[in-house]
């Protein structure tokens, strides 16, 4: 199933998710670099503002995922992407609700350093859905001659490599 949301047949949404995922780690690396006393405050700041940057990154790439789930007619790669979606929702709220908390609570907090775990946790699992719907089912991806009925190309191990 090719990207409805996709610039001269590249699909948008794996092109925009790398930033939010990269930004949201950093933010736990720089919380764990100030928790563990190895830098001063701005370790404390540079989370805060990496998180921040990951939620404008991660709004972002919701977009033409948004695009692409509803343009999505096959019942089990659909199942998964809401799935997906569902995930990512849900760590963007939780990112709102830890920018929010890192406003009001002491830089020394364990509660933010918790969600942001929690968050990075449940990111993991959503870029597995991520990776099925693309590997497994397809999707985002051009249909070729010799593909599968899913739209995905055929294993390597099927065409003599």
């Amino acid at each position: 199933m090719e990207s409805r949301a996709s610039i001269a047949k590249h699909p948008i949404h794996p092109m925009l998710v790398p930033f939010p995922i990269a930004l949201w780690i950093f933010s736990l690396m720089s919380d764990l670099i100030y928790a563990l006393g190895w830098g001063g405050p701005l370790w404390h700041d540079i989370a805060f503002y990496t998180m921040a940057g990951g939620l404008v990154g991660g709004l972002a790439a919701g977009v033409p995922g948004l695009i692409d789930y509803l343009s999505m007619t096959e019942p089990a790669p659909k199942k998964i992407a809401r799935n997906h979606m569902i995930l990512n929702l849900g760590i963007v709220a939780i990112y709102i609700v830890n920018l929010w908390l890192r406003m009001t609570m002491n830089p020394d907090a364990a509660l933010p350093v918790i969600l942001s775990v929690c968050a990075v946790l449940l990111l993991g699992l959503s870029g597995w859905l991520g990776g099925e719907l693309v590997y497994v089912h397809g999707v985002g991806v051009e249909s070729q001659a010799g593909t599968h009925k899913s739209g995905g190309s055929r294993p390597l191990s099927k065409i003599g490599m």
